[in-house]
């Protein structure tokens, strides 16, 4: 996995619980893989935005991730909530993620995550400039 950098973003992921922190690194680095394996994503930057970990790409929306000390058992991947994203991805993945509002989908700290899905839900975030004219995103 990519060092971490930013020493901001490294500060924060140093402030989580270890059992969270693992479970971040985890989305950061699928977050990573996914966008050099998307087609014109190019370079990824790792910064820090609303005091967490953030991930922006020319032709995409920010992804967030972070966990809330007032749910301690759950961390989630935020987006922009004036997008269609989450509201594309409830409705092609109701049945295998939980969603907060039009802003993220939320993890509980035992459950295994759908990879492929997920992934998924990475690369139209991405690419959202792109694709966003397109109905559904284009799915």
């Amino acid at each position: 996995m990519r060092k971490i950098e930013h020493p901001k973003v490294r500060e924060k992921f140093q402030s989580y619980p270890d059992h969270i922190r693992e479970k971040l690194l985890f989305l950061r680095g699928l977050i990573i893989e996914t966008a050099a394996d998307t087609v014109g994503v190019g370079e990824l930057e790792e910064t820090v935005k609303w005091g967490e970990p953030s991930y922006v790409s020319r032709i995409g929306s920010t992804i967030r991730i972070d966990w809330k000390e007032k749910r301690p058992n759950h961390y989630a991947m935020y987006f922009n909530c004036n997008t269609k994203l989450v509201d594309t991805f409830r409705e092609i993945y109701r049945n295998e993620f939980n969603f907060e509002g039009n802003r993220a989908i939320v993890f509980h700290e035992d459950e295994s995550i759908a990879v492929d899905e997920l992934r998924h839900c990475i690369e139209m975030s991405l690419t959202y400039r792109k694709i966003k004219h397109l109905p559904i995103l284009g799915v």
